[in-house]
């Protein structure tokens, strides 16, 4: 395994594995002893960035969430798990009723939804300070200085060290880091997007936003994250859900671009001259890039686990790469 640091203050900053487990099914659609499996086999291959959210996973059972966080605080306690473990929490959009979600009930970016929601997951996964807290949608009917200052009085009370958001627009992540600034606050330091080495189509509409998807790595965020080398880019769905390797799982209209038939002939090409998968090739593109991102993998077992974690020491040659950045 490698590791980075994350996060630029001394008292807050972590090193963490450069491969992130998420544990979004844990609980719910992955099964107790199979998720202690994952974890465990995780752990054991010196992972150390475990991601989840107090929202996880209410579209299972129609409830709001939880589950995955109650799991994992169970299994650290079975496995006496400390704080060698960084463990990323988001809030903002549990539902605030059973059987509805973030579309329409979200619990939102109040200041007191922040602190009485952090409160509940350090409850759920049985620690004193969540590693590193996302804003996981935005709030805009909220002032953003409210949110900016209710993450911050957390931060200063020591319940909370690194602050983070994903899902939102590359603007209100500056500008809520702009007001820390000024204010001599704690701000986002973890950005947490969908990428992949095929570029998604953000243009559409999103359920959570009209102008388009604003989860997915476009162009903006690219550039803000190249302008500002301080911040790290966690990537989600990194593998697509399987779409790379899976025929049963169709890369749908998100990926619809000129562009997809070449990368995809590339990453197969890259794969067959380096003996690894296309899933491989995928995380350690990802990995070693000009812009470096920590991917952040699902597994519904050990053996999909075992797949990522090879990638970690997978060295794509500069020749590979330059095929891989240069295909369009």
């Amino acid at each position: 395994m490698r590791y980075r640091t994350i996060g630029t203050d001394p008292a807050t900053r972590r090193k963490v594995s450069v491969l992130s487990l998420g544990a979004m099914l844990f609980g719910s659609a992955t099964d107790e002893a199979t998720s202690y499996a994952i974890l465990d086999r995780y752990v054991e291959a010196g992972g150390t960035f475990i991601d989840t959210s107090d929202n996880y996973a209410f579209w299972v059972d129609g409830g709001q969430g939880g589950q995955s966080e109650e799991l994992l605080g169970r299994w650290r306690r079975s496995r006496g798990v400390g704080a060698e473990i960084v463990v990323a929490t988001k809030l903002g959009a549990r539902p605030l009723a059973p059987g509805t979600s973030y579309l329409d009930n979200a619990e939102g970016l109040s200041a007191k939804v922040i602190r009485e929601s952090a409160e509940r997951s350090r409850e759920r996964l049985g620690v004193e300070r969540l590693d590193l807290l996302y804003a996981h949608i935005e709030d805009r009917t909220v002032p953003l200085h409210e949110t900016v200052e209710g993450f911050a009085e957390l931060v200063a009370e020591g319940t909370v060290g690194l602050l983070g958001a994903s899902n939102h627009r590359a603007w209100r992540v500056e500008r809520a880091r702009a007001l820390a600034a000024a204010a001599g606050l704690p701000g986002y330091e973890v950005l947490q997007y969908h990428r992949s080495y095929l570029p998604n189509r953000t243009d559409l509409i999103s359920e959570l936003d009209p102008d388009g998807e604003p989860g997915g790595v476009g162009g903006d965020l690219l550039s803000y994250l190249r302008a500002e080398p301080e911040l790290t880019l966690v990537a989600y769905s990194p593998l697509l859900k399987g779409a790379f390797t899976r025929a049963d799982k169709p890369l749908g209209s998100a990926y619809d671009l000129p562009s997809a038939p070449r990368r995809l002939a590339a990453l197969r090409d890259v794969a067959g001259q380096s003996g690894a998968t296309v899933n491989q090739v995928v995380l350690a593109w990802l990995l070693g890039g000009a812009l470096p991102s920590i991917p952040l993998v699902g597994a519904s077992s050990v053996a999909q686990l075992e797949e990522s974690l090879a990638a970690v020491d997978l060295e794509l040659t500069a020749e590979q790469r330059h095929r891989l950045d240069t295909t369009w």
